[in-house]
């Protein structure tokens, strides 16, 4: 039994150029992936998808509907990931923010570039939401109680 939940949360953001989306490292590949991260003990997932995606590619964004809610266990760390994914709207792009560590730069793909590039996604999962987007389901925000 696992000792830790990892609880993620991922933003699908679309814009004129395309999808917005992350190189980064993991481990020694080099990988694309929606910003994406882990929930903070105490916060929310609202919060928490907001937070990610501000410190991977210095947009701001504003949730507007859940997605999807996928399980995944990588092959690469046999850990399992609870991955809550968001449709989210751009406000706006800090140029001067510090993006984390690991990330080599935010860049914007189109659906046909990125569906081009499967072989490099971090995970089955980028494509997965991707489809889950283009299905044009969409669930409202509200199904998410938080009571804190």
């Amino acid at each position: 039994m696992p000792k830790q939940i990892h609880l993620t949360v991922a933003a699908v953001v679309p814009g004129k150029k395309g999808f917005l989306l992350v190189k980064e490292r993991d481990g020694e590949r080099i990988v694309i992936n929606q910003p994406a991260g882990h929930v903070e003990p105490g916060e929310g997932l609202l919060d928490a998808v907001r937070r990610e995606t501000l410190e991977e590619t210095g947009w701001r964004v504003e949730p507007r509907h859940l997605l999807d809610i996928s399980i995944y266990t990588s092959p690469h760390n046999r850990v399992t990931y609870y991955r809550f994914a968001f449709l989210c709207e751009a406000l706006g792009h800090d140029r001067q923010a510090t993006l984390d560590g690991d990330i080599i730069e935010a860049l914007w793909l189109s659906e046909t570039e990125l569906r081009a590039r499967q072989d490099e996604m971090r995970s089955p999962l980028v494509i997965k939401t991707l489809d889950a987007y283009c299905s044009d389901k969409r669930y409202p925000l509200e199904i998410i109680k938080d009571y804190r």
